[in-house]
């Protein structure tokens, strides 16, 4: 039997091109916003599975956070799961917001 690992690697090649599709939409329209990453335990999977927005600072964060930019960033995250075929049922425990 496959490791788990081995059995997601399609997904996890795909996810990775959508999140790098959402990181650069993000980029160009979050004031701050630095980069994405994702972690998962594909033991797991899909419920471990977290995305990471990076900020160049707390202020850029906090700033987000307390704007649209929060469900944009939320909206982005779903989309690159959903085209992935990645089904949660709720984005936001899926998502954490940190700074570099």
């Amino acid at each position: 039997m496959p490791s788990p690992k081995r059995k997601y690697s399609a997904v996890e090649r795909e996810l990775i091109r959508t999140l790098t599709l959402a990181c650069e939409t993000a980029k160009s329209e979050i004031v701050g916003f630095q980069w994405l990453t994702h972690d998962v335990d594909f033991e797991r999977f899909p419920q471990s599975l977290r995305v990471t927005w990076m900020f160049d600072s707390e202020a850029s964060r906090a700033r987000a956070l307390a704007s649209p930019d929060k469900a944009r960033m939320l909206e982005l995250t779903q989309a690159a799961f959903d085209e992935v075929g990645i089904s949660v049922s709720s984005i936001a425990t899926h998502v954490a917001f940190s700074v570099e």
